[in-house]
């Protein structure tokens, strides 16, 4: 079976992405996570089930978890998880807008949380309102204000990625030397991808091809010279190559352009679950998934 191959290629889970919620603050027209076919299923784990769920994904060795979205900082227990998921010796990471980081939250998350990657696609403000990454009533986040996060986060010893979306409103943008400005010793740049039943309704205004997609990497690539690692992925690279977990404990893949979810792992165990979807090793080590 597929699950029982990968597991023995692998030697176990490696990273996985875990979805905790669908809800967002920012409306981003390209997000692939909204989850709109599976609002049915009703509201997500609550907290018991979820830190059951982390210990099981780290029993079936688990060597990072990425607590991402929705905006996984609109969970109030979320620092239980990351707590959790440390104990058993994981790296743990956070994917973020960053709009709901303070100082306070960092002090007391950052003993065991190792990376946050803050969501960066533009520092223009026409720019990031025609993404839809603002929160509605207010100001898009300023580079003034993304570089005191960046501070605060790296001044507590958790490690700073910035990850950027290139699609139809930014691809012309020359973002590197805020980048550079930044200092994050990892920048993962995707093509904005098309997931039927998550974002097919706005995507065609958010397109880009894959050779403005290559021109964009293309122009920021200087900041690799400036010690930050570049990682760009684009849509072939992304698809089918992320062992991913939704918000109600169900492994997905979007190997078919859509979201195929397996039974819930709690009721049926990791290793049935990992039978049910698709993953690609070889992509996942080709756009240096094995990164922890």
């Amino acid at each position: 079976m597929l699950g029982q191959v990968l597991r023995s290629s692998a030697g176990g889970l490696g990273t996985v992405n875990y979805h905790l919620l669908y809800p967002c603050n920012m409306g981003c027209k390209f997000c692939f996570a909204t989850f709109l076919d599976s609002r049915r299923q009703g509201p997500p784990l609550r907290r018991a089930d979820a830190l059951e769920l982390v210990d099981c994904l780290c029993h079936a060795g688990a060597t990072k978890i990425n607590f991402v979205g929705g905006e996984p900082t609109l969970v109030d227990w979320l620092p239980d998880l990351i707590r959790a998921a440390k104990l058993h010796g994981v790296t743990t990471s956070i994917v973020t807008n960053g709009s709901r980081l303070t100082e306070g939250w960092l002090d007391d998350i950052a003993p065991w949380l190792d990376i946050i990657a803050l969501s960066i696609d533009s520092v223009d403000p026409e720019t990031q309102r025609r993404i839809g990454r603002v929160e509605e009533g207010k100001e898009p986040i300023s580079a003034e204000r993304y570089c005191t996060l960046a501070a605060l986060i790296k001044s507590r010893g958790i490690r700073l990625k910035v990850n950027t979306v290139v699609n139809a409103f930014n691809a012309d943008e020359e973002l590197w030397p805020f980048v550079r400005d930044l200092g994050p010793e990892r920048w993962k740049i995707f093509q904005a991808l098309r997931v039927e039943g998550q974002n097919d309704a706005a995507f065609e205004t958010v397109r880009v091809t894959l050779e403005q997609f290559e021109s964009y990497v293309e122009r920021n690539r200087l900041v690799g010279q400036c010690g930050v690692t570049v990682v760009p992925e684009n849509n072939e690279l992304m698809t089918a190559s992320y062992r991913m977990v939704d918000p109600w404990g169900r492994f997905f893949d979007d190997s078919q352009g859509r979201h195929t979810y397996s039974r819930p792992i709690l009721e049926v165990g990791v290793g049935a679950a990992l039978d049910e979807v698709t993953f690609d090793r070889d992509k996942f080590v080709e756009r240096g998934g094995d990164y922890v």
